[in-house]
């Protein structure tokens, strides 16, 4: 039995019924953490599994010279999603037990430093640069 903790953001929901996730995993093979199997009152209970038929493209988000990441997406039940966490840009923690969904935690510090960084970014991104006489 493979346990694996990685990363997930909400995507979007589709029909008020459906969220689609991107999975994220280092390029480099490792985890966020490995053999956690600690049960919390927001986990899913979940165990849908990762269908490679149903992965996004596993190119690596190279936008960013941080950490580049592969992205596999995943389409599970809104209701499944603990209800603090139903809205697009979530951030989980997802435990994942040979490739299937056993548990998911909403983590919304970290989802306000994501959106602390991309406002960052985008802020940088929009100064003119200088003139060039």
């Amino acid at each position: 039995m493979t346990t694996s903790t990685v990363t997930a953001v909400l995507d979007r929901i589709v029909d008020d019924s459906a969220a689609v996730v991107l999975l994220e995993t280092a390029i480099d093979g490792e985890d966020d953490e490995a053999g956690n199997d600690e049960a919390n009152e927001n986990s899913s209970g979940k165990e849908d599994e990762i269908d490679s038929g149903e992965t996004g493209d596993g190119e690596a988000d190279e936008a960013d010279t941080e950490d580049p990441v592969e992205r596999q997406q995943l389409e599970l039940d809104l209701e499944s999603l603990p209800e603090d966490g139903r809205h697009e840009g979530a951030v989980f923690e997802v435990v994942l037990e040979d490739g299937a969904v056993r548990e998911m935690r909403y983590r919304p510090d970290e989802e306000a430093d994501r959106r602390d960084r991309l406002q960052d970014r985008f802020n940088r991104l929009s100064d003119r640069l200088p003139d060039r006489d």
